[in-house]
């Protein structure tokens, strides 16, 4: 809602425009995402700049997002994978640093907020300085920036204040937990540690060897535990790269009576990929990433979302442009290197 229309209001005008208006959060950033035939721009900006300028939080709305929140939190606690999700940042990162908390929240979290807290944290955080604007599509720079700066050209800038991470717990020897799920038909498995930074300068070649060890289908673990084994529909595994140092995870949905089999082959691959990879391997890695980027630019909504993370982590303009050539200067030494540091 927003101090001039409820909820339903708004609903009805964007079914009326035939257009799209989300708002999202994620680990770093909150977006407000607005998709629109050009024809319905006027309009469609006016309701954008509504939302993101004069939310009203009504307490009616607040109940019942956060009921259903708590009813999502209690769904969870039957699901192995939910549980294992929970379970393994809480472990590497511990209940002091952000990353080790849900981002859903905790039943504990979500009972105890109040409308005000969101209203508080509204007028802190959503300031013109501290938020950026992309706008891709068929339209005039000079234009749009003329519409723009008649829409939120009264925004009042404001101090921000900064976020600050405590350092996460050192890895220590390698350990096994395990959460009793009686009656479960598979193992959750949720295997690594605290990994690296967005700004990370080994980016290219973390992302190069992560798409050998488990970051494609054709990737060893999936290779090994899905279609040779037979043990899951899926393994995996990612860097998930945030300001701070996000997690590694490897993972996969094991059938339970394989679970101890299945973690003997895990261990083999992640100390395999520690080893020299092939000459052949490496290249088809390379060549994954860099064809598969273009259908990534195919539509406006795609081109402004790979512009997210340009705007979130600092990243050079010309990113993309030189993207593909950064992928190919990786080498065996390089993604050996990352395994050996990293995994």
């Amino acid at each position: 809602g927003t101090t001039s229309r409820k909820s339903l209001d708004i609903a009805d005008q964007i079914a009326f425009l035939g257009i799209n208006l989300s708002p999202t959060s994620s680990w770093e950033s909150s977006t407000l995402s607005l998709h629109t035939p050009t024809a319905q721009l006027d309009s469609a900006l006016a309701l954008f700049a509504d939302v993101a300028l004069h939310p009203s939080f009504p307490a009616n709305e607040f109940e019942r997002v956060r009921k259903n929140r708590q009813t999502e939190l209690l769904q969870l606690r039957d699901q192995g994978p939910a549980i294992a999700n929970i379970a393994f940042p809480a472990i590497i990162y511990g209940s002091a640093h952000p990353y080790g908390l849900p981002l859903i929240g905790t039943e504990g979290s979500v009972k105890s907020l109040m409308t005000a807290d969101l209203q508080s944290y509204y007028q802190t955080n959503f300031r013109p300085n501290n938020a950026t604007l992309i706008v891709v599509g068929d339209v005039n720079p000079a234009q749009v920036e003329q519409k723009i700066n008649a829409l939120f050209g009264n925004w009042e800038r404001g101090d921000v204040p900064q976020l600050n991470y405590s350092e996460p717990p050192k890895s220590g020897t390698t350990t096994i937990y395990l959460i009793d799920k009686p009656g479960a038909a598979q193992s959750s498995f949720r295997i690594g540690s605290v990994g690296v930074p967005r700004s990370t300068r080994d980016y290219f070649a973390l992302t190069v060897m992560n798409t050998i060890l488990g970051g494609s289908f054709s990737s060893r673990l999936n290779q090994n535990l899905r279609e040779v084994r037979g043990y899951t529909y899926g393994a995996g595994s990612r860097f998930d790269m945030r300001r701070a140092a996000g997690p590694f995870t490897a993972s996969a949905e094991i059938v339970s009576a394989k679970t101890d089999s299945a973690l003997l082959e895990f261990m083999k691959e992640l100390n395999g990929i520690r080893q020299s990879v092939p000459p052949d391997e490496l290249s088809r890695a390379k060549r994954y990433l860099q064809l598969q980027l273009p259908a990534n630019f195919e539509t406006t909504q795609q081109i402004a979302a790979a512009l997210v993370p340009v705007a979130l982590y600092g990243l050079p303009l010309d990113y993309y442009n030189n993207y593909v050539q950064n992928i190919e200067r990786v080498t065996q030494a390089d993604v050996a290197r990352v395994a050996q540091q990293y995994i």
